[in-house]
This record gives C-alpha cells, sequence and structure tokens, in this order.
C-alpha cells in the first residue's frame, strides 16, 4: 500500500482534490527551483517591464528582440555590469526569467481551471472553500510581490532587494506548505491513534521542527539576496574562526541580521547545524516508539533529509556557490520542509 493512500472512508472526491493540490505543490517546488536559478545566473532583471495579461508571448522575431534588448540598456544592470553584452548574451538570461513568469502563469491556469471544475461538479466541501480561494489570492499576491521584487533591482543599484527577495521566496514557501498541509488534511483526516504512551508529547518536537526549517529558510534568502554565500568558502571555521570578527559589527545591532552579508551567513550556518542536532534529537526519540509504518517512515525521511541537505549546504560554500549545487541545495530545502509539516501532521495533536 502506498505510504501516501488515504485513510479508509475518505470520499472519492476529497481523494481527487488532494491529489490535486500534490500537483500544484510540485509545480510550485519547480517554480522556486527555477526562481532560484534566476537568480543565481542573474537573469532576474533582464525583463524590464510587466505585462500581466500580455506577457505570455516571448519576442516572435528579430525587431521584437532588439526592442526589447533596448528596453534592457536602458537599465543600471546593462549599463554598469553588462556593458557589451551582445543579443545572443542577453537571450541567454532572457529565457530563465521569461519561463520563471510564464510558469506562474501556467500555475494559476492550473489551478483555476480544475477548481472551478471541482466547484461545479459540487465537490467542494463548504469548509473547503475558504482555503482553497486563500490559495489562489496569495498565488495572485505571489505575482505582484516578484514585481515588486524586481522593480526594486531596476534603479540605480542592479541588485533585488534581499528584503524583497526573501519576502518572495518566504510567501512561495508559504503557498507550497499551506496546500501541501491541506492536502494531507485530506487525505489523512483522522491523526493515527498512536496507543503509545508518551508519543504524544513528540508534537511539540515536530513543531519546533517546523519553525527552525522555516526560519533557516528565510535566513538562506538573505543569504541569496546579499551575495553572502561568497564569503568565507570553508567549513567548519569561517577562516579558522567559529565566527568573524566582522560579525556584527553594524549599528543597530538587528541590521546585521538583514543587512551585513558575514553575519547572515554566520547566522544561516548556525541554524542549519543546531537544526541537525534538533532533528537528530527528536529522530532518536522517535525510535523509543513503535510507530505506525506512515509515521516512521516520514520520521526517517525527515532525518534523511536533513543529511542530505546539510551535506549540499556544506558543498555549495566549499565550491564557491556553483549554479548546479546552489539550486540543488534550494530544492533540498523544499524538501526538507515538506518532511517537516508532514511529520507535524503525523504527530499533530487529536481532534
Amino acid at each position: 500500500m502506498s505510504r501516501l493512500s488515504a485513510q479508509p472512508d475518505v470520499p472519492r472526491s476529497d481523494v481527487i482534490i488532494a491529489k490535486w493540490l500534490f500537483i500544484m505543490c510540485a509545480m510550485v517546488f519547480a517554480m522556486v527551483v527555477l526562481g532560484g536559478v534566476t537568480r543565481l545566473t542573474h537573469s532576474g532583471l533582464s525583463m524590464v517591464n510587466w505585462h500581466p495579461v500580455s506577457g505570455w508571448l516571448p519576442p516572435m522575431d528579430e525587431a521584437a528582440w532588439l526592442a526589447e534588448f533596448e528596453n534592457y540598456k536602458q537599465y543600471p544592470e546593462y549599463q554598469e555590469m553588462n556593458k557589451g553584452m551582445d543579443l545572443a548574451g542577453f537571450k541567454g538570461i532572457f529565457w530563465f526569467e521569461f519561463t520563471h513568469r510564464l510558469w506562474g502563469r501556467i500555475i494559476g491556469i492550473a489551478f483555476l481551471l480544475p477548481f472551478l471544475f471541482f466547484l461545479i461538479k459540487g465537490w467542494v466541501r463548504k469548509d473547503m472553500m475558504p482555503r482553497l480561494l486563500l490559495m489562489f489570492v496569495l498565488g495572485g499576491l505571489q505575482g505582484v510581490l516578484g514585481w515588486f521584487m524586481v522593480k526594486s533591482g531596476l534603479v540605480e543599484i542592479p541588485d533585488v532587494s534581499q528584503y524583497r527577495l526573501t519576502a518572495h521566496l518566504s510567501a512561495a514557501m508559504l503557498i507550497y506548505g499551506y496546500m501541501f498541509w491541506v492536502a494531507l488534511g485530506l487525505l489523512y483526516p483522522r491523526r493515527h491513534d498512536f496507543g503509545i504512551s508518551g508519543a504524544d508529547r513528540l508534537w511539540g518536537g515536530a513543531l519546533i521542527i517546523v519553525c527552525w526549517v522555516s526560519l533557516t529558510l528565510v535566513s538562506g534568502g538573505f543569504v541569496a539576496g546579499l551575495d553572502a554565500g561568497f564569503l568565507y568558502n570553508t567549513f567548519p571555521l569561517m577562516e579558522d574562526r567559529l565566527m568573524p570578527l566582522e560579525a556584527y559589527e553594524l549599528s543597530p545591532v538587528y541590521l546585521n541580521f538583514f543587512e551585513h552579508p558575514v553575519t547572515v551567513q554566520f547566522n544561516h550556518r548556525t541554524l542549519a547545524e543546531l537544526l541537525f542536532f534538533v532533528v537528530l534529537f527528536f529522530w532518536f526519540r522517535t525510535r523509543t516508539f513503535g510507530l505506525h509504518e506512515r509515521t516512521r517512515f516520514v520520521a526517517n525521511g525527515l532525518m534523511t533529509m536533513i543529511c542530505i541537505q546539510v551535506g549540499l549546504g556544506i558543498a555549495t560554500l566549499l565550491l564557491v556557490v556553483p549554479v548546479s549545487v546552489a539550486a540543488t541545495h534550494q530544492a533540498g530545502a523544499v524538501v526538507l520542509l515538506t518532511f517537516a509539516l508532514w511529520n507535524l501532521h503525523e504527530f499533530r495533536r487529536p481532534d
């Protein structure tokens, strides 16, 4: 039996909607990875205009390409960083950003059309309607937030704001996590009865892990936004020190968490290292209970994924942020969040 099989007596309509939401999660996952590649290849500012309705097609002939390129030349990224770039080079960065925006539109259609179909069929329960509408609204706002982020890089400094980039990433993960949680609730409306003294106390640890993974992921957004991964490419020490001398040198102190690249990298590394031990401790706790097969699978998956993710983070650092490894590290963060949420759902308090 598949570990994602629904519980007995779950309505067929709920199973279908859950599977649809899992497909939507997969599409958002691809969107996050594509967004990471767009950032890593410095392609995000190649499209200087936003046409939400008419922006489905790329330039269709040479004249259109040249016009798009001329628009790009008017902005600081070309003038300060890519002066002399030819049309072929422009196309190389344009396609990443265009595909990222196009995929966002496709996600919107892939959500709206099935939702309307389920509505017509009468499969959407009253309690589900607000949740699905919220998902759709959040998706639309995410597109607006993406353009708000891009606009921050079309000014004097040709780089997007780390605040807006992190907000854009965090919003994507919020949408992903919410859809995944709702889908799990449709498949498993009742928590498995462990029937084991003390197992219920694992809920608190599972919640801490979700919060810690989320915080580490947000800190990773600031690492990306400040290009902090290109500093101190050593591990486990940062140039022979546990904490660099430059860390926390800004005043007021709170600015260091968001605007000081060295501090941001140090914080991200520290959060990730501590998260590993938190998950390890939780996993050892679960070993003392005879858990349900699915619950055991999820706990083991969480432990496996934190090991892989830490390894990817170290590799990204030591290899000085190659696109392929860094993008895989970002994908790993989404998978880790997935297991953390699923783990919390398994250990959630009974209704």
